[in-house]
């Protein structure tokens, strides 16, 4: 709860009248479309998600990263582009997340990244897999300033962690996230707020009693249980939990998987965030793995530019009609 406190007394500290006013403006014109089924569109984002890179070093088998089955150019983000996006979206931008695809921590400017970032008043956060969390990158993720640390964790032992995890070692990321709590506490750092986050799987669902006695053990800030996306789930995957409460998907009528929940034709993502891919591809979520619903791209327009262009404002339209004909929301969880 401490941790948690302190958290938020640090991502309330990035705040200033500018950014809560578009902030406010944003919402406001979301839900005036919601009851006029209108696409009505004020202000400029206030969270994004920039992709460091499309390499990795696991083969998860629902990951595009992993299976290598992008149809995209497979790539690295440089830092001359990364100063680039972080000076357009900095006068309003609350959170960023320096994740879509691909291990973060692949990528050499990583920690550039962060200290630039952070120069600019921006409450930032990263996801990874844990295996390059060394005595090295613990000390370096510290002095950077990052704000929150997201490591996987979706087993108790060797074997249900590499189960999906394909070519993880468990061991590896333990000792990883051993090494980030020690220097965290060497340091006196209240930064990086630690989540260890469980994707649900039928492998691991007879142990969540366990993961959660395991992130206590270790020492993390908080405990994220996942429910896990599947490709092709109509007809189930071996994958699949059999407990509902920790799927995506229930069986209809017919012996066939849905999604659990309703798609509304709503999503607050289309007014608030958006992706950069590493080679400057602006998409309008992190279900669109693989860039297929392209905004726009950086190389020829400005964030500000792409925001409301006609791109854009025809794809909140289609979210505010009927949402459930578009691809990437047919397996969405929000």
């Amino acid at each position: 709860m401490k941790a948690k406190f302190s958290d938020f007394i640090n991502f309330i500290s990035i705040l200033n009248f500018r950014k809560v006013f578009n902030a406010l403006i944003i919402y406001k014109s979301y839900f005036i479309s919601i009851i006029l089924k209108k696409n009505i569109h004020w202000g400029m984002p206030v969270s994004a998600s920039i992709e460091l890179t499309t390499n990795c070093n696991l083969q998860c088998p629902e990951c595009p990263s992993g299976l290598r089955k992008f149809s995209r150019p497979i790539g690295s983000l440089d830092f001359v582009s990364f100063q680039k996006y972080i000076d357009e979206i900095e006068k309003y931008i609350l959170y960023l997340t320096l994740y879509f695809q691909g291990e973060p921590f692949l990528n050499k400017y990583l920690f550039d990244f962060i200290k630039y970032a952070k120069s600019k008043n921006i409450y930032l956060a990263t996801s990874t897999n844990g295996h390059f969390l060394n005595d090295e990158n613990a000390h370096l993720i510290i002095e950077s300033g990052l704000d929150r640390l997201i490591i996987s964790l979706d087993g108790i032992d060797q074997e249900t962690y590499s189960s999906y995890r394909k070519n993880g070692n468990f061991e590896t990321v333990i000792n990883g996230i051993k090494n980030i709590v020690e220097y965290k506490k060497n340091f006196k750092s209240k930064k990086p707020f630690i989540i260890l986050q469980f994707l649900v799987l039928k492998t691991n669902e007879n142990r969540i009693n366990e993961i959660r006695q395991l992130a206590k053990d270790l020492g993390v800030d908080e405990l994220q249980i996942k429910t896990a996306q599947f490709y092709d789930f109509e007809n189930g995957n071996p994958l699949m939990p059999v407990n509902t409460e920790y799927s995506r998907y229930i069986k209809n009528s017919e012996d066939k998987f849905i999604l659990k929940n309703k798609i509304k034709n709503r999503c607050l993502r289309m007014w608030q965030s958006f992706v950069i891919t590493w080679d400057g591809k602006i998409v309008p979520c992190c279900f669109d793995k693989d860039a297929t619903f392209q905004m726009g791209n950086l190389n020829n327009s400005s964030i500000k530019e792409i925001w409301r262009n006609k791109n854009y404002n025809s794809f909140r339209k289609k979210i505010l009609k009927k949402r459930k004909n578009i691809d990437i929301c047919c397996n969405c969880s929000e």
